[in-house]
């Protein structure tokens, strides 16, 4: 299964037979729903919405006046992934924790590895599932042991026979400093202290022909070199950093490099200002 990534999902409401003259109405959360209104979602053309929060989400078509509405749809359900910790230390394990808002009994879970598809310039990934969890697993945590290097993770929760899935949650990582032997980030200017003016150059190397940037904008949104910065080669050049806590990183089409935590800093610029004497007469007229 492969997925573009970047924070957002589109959902599509339709109605069958299709004719003219429907309006979709989008909620969100367990009945009773919230309403969505534009400040909650992109709203595009022929029902569909673009959304970046999970939860469960219903639509329902609308035609008429009055206002003859249809049923809810069938809800569509975005898990949430935890990851702790976020940054990786010798000999810890690696806890993933996959949410569903409202969750009731008979839910499996499914764990995967998030693979890098460098084919889709909009950044996508394929997953695999990890070792044990072909079948589900009862709770809804699942531990990691053994976890080296920079890596990423999605699940997705499924119940009912035969099995209704949720859809894949947004990818989240666990990151290290360490290198990887087939692929490294290095950053020039390498500095301690980078500000929001400074132009900045992150380099891949490693076995491979193909890269992309990452970058992870603390809390949860990812995003590629192609939306803030030009990728030349394997190079990606950044003409301002942002002011927020990011974490950076290579991909290739196997691998993912150390991590590197860039946060831009305003710089504070000194004007000096002359300062005038002034003498003031005072006098009786």
């Amino acid at each position: 299964t492969k997925s573009p990534v970047g924070g957002r999902v589109t959902l599509n409401c339709s109605v069958k037979p299709l004719s003219s003259g429907w309006s979709f109405f989008w909620f969100r959360g367990e009945k009773p729903s919230k309403l969505l209104r534009t400040q909650d979602a992109d709203f595009l053309s022929n029902g569909q919405i673009r959304v970046s929060q999970g939860g469960v989400y219903r639509c329902r078509g609308g035609r008429g006046e009055p206002v003859y509405h249809t049923e809810f749809s069938d809800p569509v359900i975005e898990p949430v992934l935890r990851v702790s910790p976020w940054w990786l230390s010798p000999g810890a394990s690696v806890t993933l924790s996959c949410e569903v808002e409202h969750v009731s009994a008979g839910w499996s879970f499914y764990w995967y590895k998030a693979v890098p598809d460098l084919s889709h310039k909009s950044g996508s990934y394929s997953y695999e599932l990890l070792p044990a969890s072909s079948n589900g697993t009862a709770d809804n945590s699942y531990i990691i042991h053994g976890q080296t290097h920079t890596a990423g993770y999605v699940c997705r929760a499924g119940r009912g026979e035969p099995h209704f899935y949720t859809l894949y949650s947004q990818p989240h990582f666990v990151w290290s400093g360490d290198l990887h032997p087939s692929a490294s980030l290095s950053v020039s200017p390498d500095r301690v202290q980078h500000f929001t003016s400074d132009s900045v150059s992150l380099s891949c190397e490693g076995n491979s022909a193909e890269w992309r940037v990452s970058r992870f904008l603390l809390p949860d949104f990812l995003s590629f070199c192609s939306d803030w910065g030009t990728m030349n080669g394997s190079t990606c050049h950044v003409q301002k950093i942002q002011s927020s806590n990011a974490v950076y990183w290579c991909e290739s089409g196997s691998a993912f490099s150390n991590a590197v935590n860039i946060t831009g800093h305003c710089e504070w610029k000194h004007v000096w200002i002359p300062i005038f004497s002034l003498t003031f007469i005072i006098g009786l007229i």
